[in-house]
């Protein structure tokens, strides 16, 4: 399965451009997951769904690196739960 992440920081900012750019890729909308929230951690509540729905084989895409998160040591330790653990591949925009 293949899913799609996009994330603003806050909620006056627009989805729009991440939103199309994963719908251009083949994302179904319905496989694209979105949260309004700082990037300061992954306690976002859609992000933790789609993390719950990933499993071996399953392909995530995102826009840029820093909408999966702000801080890069829980940004690495994310992607490596993601591609080491869960064995799923990211794809980056």
């Amino acid at each position: 399965m293949r899913y799609g992440y996009a994330r603003v920081s806050s909620k006056d900012q627009n989805l729009d451009r991440q939103i199309s750019q994963l719908l251009d890729f083949g994302i179904t909308e319905n496989n694209i997951y979105k949260d309004k929230q700082s990037g300061k951690d992954f306690d976002r509540t859609n992000y933790k769904l789609l993390r719950s729905k990933l499993k071996e084989g399953d392909v995530l895409v995102i826009n840029s690196i820093d909408r999966l998160g702000r801080n890069y040591e829980m940004i690495i330790e994310e992607w490596t739960y993601i591609t080491k653990i869960v064995n799923c591949d990211i794809v980056v925009l």
